[in-house]
């Protein structure tokens, strides 16, 4: 089918909005398949109430407490998930006093604060602010801090984490595969104390239980690796991102792992589309067939009001979002985005958990102001 163009629109998306229009996109597969752009004289979030259990979310994850922040043997809080993907916060402050190994899924670590190594199979990964860390499934590890203040946003996925296709832009695109981190094996540990012990605990998950091994030697007695399978990081520092001078590119572009159910995004500073007619910041667009999970790390969050590092959001599927009044109004003063932030889609719902209750602004929904100004636009009109 051949595009089609009725009405009122714009030859190009993003670019040059008809006077009083506001654009949305209507895509399906996220922003890999079909789509349509509509052209409205109201923003699609102006909305004044929601019934039902469908709403935009935001969580300050910096009010979960998960065990691990004060019990060395504690674990994570996990505070969204699906059968595909589970999203949880550590704040762990002490070194794990055993090993731990996770049979339910792959793991990928955000390093949003904090610094230390993480003890594999393969040998010793150093973390610090703004890593990946991809963990495949049912690797053995151990969280060593080396300061008190850690904070990691962990995803769990029931399938492996990959890089995505470069497709045109080449290999080197998005970022090198020289600046992947892989570690050299290492059989001591990186504390003394853990290592002059009678026996040694690797702790797994398999179906949501825990289950014990015990050892009298240290098991991560490796010596030597090879093979395509191992964990690495990357950080955020190292990625380049994708961008047009002349229209606004969709998250996809910036897609960093992929995985079965979801795919992850990393938004780094870039300069703004320079076009005078390009819009400057994400399109409205309703979530076909994703719900879209955002953990704000460090920056100006222009394109939300009152947004903190360490704040999350979950739009939830068949409910527009978009730029805040006031980042819409304001998008021609700025020259360059200054934010870092990780996105998580996932292609079935995700539901939000007891421990992101605990944490989430309930009347985010209205923080685009729709009720006040709707009303004042309304009676605008209406005055001959």
């Amino acid at each position: 089918m051949f595009p089609l163009k009725k009405g009122k629109t714009t030859q190009q998306a993003h670019v040059g909005l008809p006077q009083g229009t506001y654009e949305e996109e209507h895509g399906r597969k996220g922003f890999y398949g079909k789509s349509a752009h509509l052209y409205h004289t109201h923003p699609p979030t102006d909305w004044i109430r929601f019934e039902g259990k469908l709403r935009p979310h935001l969580f300050d994850l910096n009010k979960l407490e998960p065990t691990d922040r004060q019990n060395a043997g504690g674990e994570p809080a996990t505070f969204l998930g699906n059968n595909d993907v589970l999203v949880s916060v550590s704040r762990r402050s002490r070194p794990m006093p055993f090993y731990f190994r996770n049979s339910d899924g792959d793991e990928l670590y955000f390093v949003h604060r904090g610094r230390g190594v993480i003890e594999t199979d393969f040998g010793p990964l150093n973390y610090e602010k703004g890593d990946y860390i991809v963990l495949p499934r049912s690797v053995t590890y151990r969280v060593v801090p080396e300061i008190d203040d850690n904070f990691f946003l962990i995803i769990q996925s029931k399938a492996e984490f990959n890089q995505p296709e470069r497709g045109l832009l080449g290999q080197h695109a998005l970022y090198d595969p020289a600046a992947v981190t892989v570690p050299e094996p290492d059989p001591l540990s990186a504390d003394d104390a853990f290592d002059n012990r009678d026996e040694w605990e690797v702790r797994i998950r398999c179906e949501g239980e825990y289950s014990k091994v015990f050892y009298p030697f240290n098991p991560l007695d490796v010596v030597g690796w090879k093979g395509d399978l191992t964990a690495w990081k990357i950080n955020l520092r190292d990625i380049r991102p994708v961008m047009s001078h002349r229209a606004h590119l969709p998250p996809s572009a910036h897609t960093t792992f992929v995985t079965e159910g979801a795919v992850v995004c990393s938004f780094v500073p870039r300069p703004l589309e320079q076009d005078a007619d390009a819009l400057k910041v994400p399109f409205f667009h309703r979530n076909t067939d994703y719900d879209e999970f955002i953990f704000y790390h460090d920056g100006d969050f222009f394109s939300k009001d009152n947004i903190e590092p360490g704040y999350a959001t979950l739009h939830p599927r068949g409910i527009h979002h978009g730029p805040h009044p006031k980042a819409l109004a304001n998008q021609g003063k700025k020259t360059h985005t200054d934010e870092y932030a990780v996105m998580l889609d996932g292609l079935n719902p995700i539901h939000v958990l007891p421990a992101g209750e605990q944490a989430e602004w309930a009347d985010y929904w209205a923080s685009w102001g729709a009720g006040a100004r709707g009303k004042e636009r309304r009676k605008a009109e209406t005055v001959p």
